[in-house]
């Protein structure tokens, strides 16, 4: 019976195809792949980890938290990462790797919570997006004509006509030296009026939202799942694909920029931020700042600029699929070509921009993408993936370290999803649709 089944996952992995891809595959640096991820870590989400992370979770909590979650994301890359070639072929796609450990089904399951994962982070960016735009409107017209919908709708449009321009994720490299720059503005304007905030303001609040003892429990697992959010991509194995030779050796050295020098603007900004405002820190720290109105302007609009930018690094599986799905090659500015990413991209952007407008809450979303997609990709399916791979060269001390990582993760999973849902039913009810926060 045993071999029977044995048999029946074989016949499945032979059995899945693993199609040609219609992007560019092993032409980057490991350094180009190093700035995507770090791109990712400190895109615009980075100005709501004061408020998401630290507020409900505290110094002790929070701080703890976000070391010891840079130490377990940076094991788990690291497990995916090694077995990018396992089994002597190439697996360019998160779920091609599933299906090779696994079998056909895994293939459809993996695909259907990496999508889950991206599609949610990029209603983030749209969130923040149109967050900064409203900022900078406010700046110098608070007459409440304009309405956070309307902002998410335009930051919607600059995002179909990036996506149109920019084929695929190898052609990102001029953009991400200027996301680099943009990210670099926004996050030093925000660190420093915030210090300066600090400076002149009395004694900050520190104290954990209040609440009845059920409710900070769920407050304190769904910021947990906005812990690892803030580490994880959800699809090392793409970004593995574009990187040259040695694949696995380069990716490893991409990981350890992303956990070094990457992590630290993340860190400086969630501190200082929630240093100096306290719990009343926002989910969006630009503001809560004061300071020039022309400094706090440009870097609404860095934030802005950035969250296009990264909304297509996360956006870019998706993209890649329907490519090869209908076999868009050649040259970027074909008519055809042209016309599929319109009609393609730029509906996927328009259903991704409406419900961003119509259910904005920012760090609930965070909350949910953790729970539903981030724990599962990046801790359960990573440990057992390596698990069943390498079961033959590990010892028993191993394999146990492995289960109960499985275990530990699939637990939070679980508890982080009732919790994230429960937030959201909570704003929902406070808030209207499209509501304008």
């Amino acid at each position: 019976m045993v071999e029977n089944n044995q048999n029946d996952v074989e016949k499945d992995k032979v059995a899945v195809e693993i199609p040609d891809t219609a992007h560019q595959v092993s032409t980057d640096s490991w350094f180009q792949a190093g700035f995507v991820l770090t791109t990712g870590i400190n895109s615009v989400f980075v100005l709501g980890y004061s408020g998401t992370i630290m507020v409900p979770l505290g110094w002790i909590g929070g701080v703890v938290g976000l070391i010891l979650a840079t130490a377990v994301s940076l094991y788990a890359n690291m497990l995916v990462a090694k077995l990018h070639e396992f089994g002597g072929r190439r697996h360019i796609r998160y779920r091609d790797l599933a299906a090779f450990i696994y079998g056909r089904n895994a293939y459809s399951i993996t695909w259907a919570l990496q999508y889950v994962n991206l599609f949610m982070i990029n209603i983030g960016y749209l969130i923040l997006g149109g967050s900064a735009l409203k900022a900078c409107y406010v700046l110098f017209r608070d007459d409440h004509m304009m309405k956070l919908p309307y902002f998410i709708g335009i930051a919607g449009f600059v995002c179909i006509l990036f996506a149109i321009a920019t084929p695929h994720l190898s052609s990102l490299r001029l953009w991400l030296g200027c996301s680099t720059v943009l990210s670099l503005i926004y996050i030093i304007v925000a660190c420093v009026l915030a210090a300066k905030d600090g400076i002149k303001a009395p004694p900050r609040d520190y104290s954990l939202p209040s609440g009845s003892t059920a409710s900070k429990i769920f407050t304190t697992i769904g910021a947990s799942a906005n812990l690892v959010f803030a580490f994880n991509t959800g699809m090392l194995p793409e970004i593995q694909a574009t990187v040259r030779q040695p694949a696995v050796k380069n990716m490893l050295k991409a990981l350890y920029f992303q956990f070094t020098v990457g992590v630290l603007p993340m860190y400086a900004v969630t501190f200082i931020g929630y240093w100096a405002y306290g719990s009343e820190t926002t989910t969006y720290l630009l503001n809560s700042v004061s300071g020039p109105v022309w400094i706090k302007a440009t870097a609404n609009i860095s934030a802005f600029l950035q969250s296009v930018i990264a909304l297509h690094i996360f956006a870019s599986p998706t993209y890649e699929y329907l490519d090869t799905k209908f076999g868009i090659r050649g040259s970027a500015l074909k008519i055809e070509n042209l016309a599929f990413r319109i009609a393609a991209r730029g509906g996927y952007l328009v259903i991704s921009s409406l419900v961003s407008a119509l259910l904005p809450f920012l760090g609930d979303f965070e909350s949910l993408t953790g729970a539903l997609s981030t724990f599962p990709l990046t801790f359960i399916l990573a440990n057992h993936m390596y698990l069943v791979a390498k079961k033959t060269k590990l010892n028993s001390l191993q394999k146990l370290w492995h289960w109960l990582n499985v275990a530990f993760f699939g637990l939070m999973s679980l508890a982080a999803t009732v919790a994230a849902l429960r937030l959201i039913a909570v704003d929902s009810k406070e808030y209207h649709v499209f509501a304008d926060i």
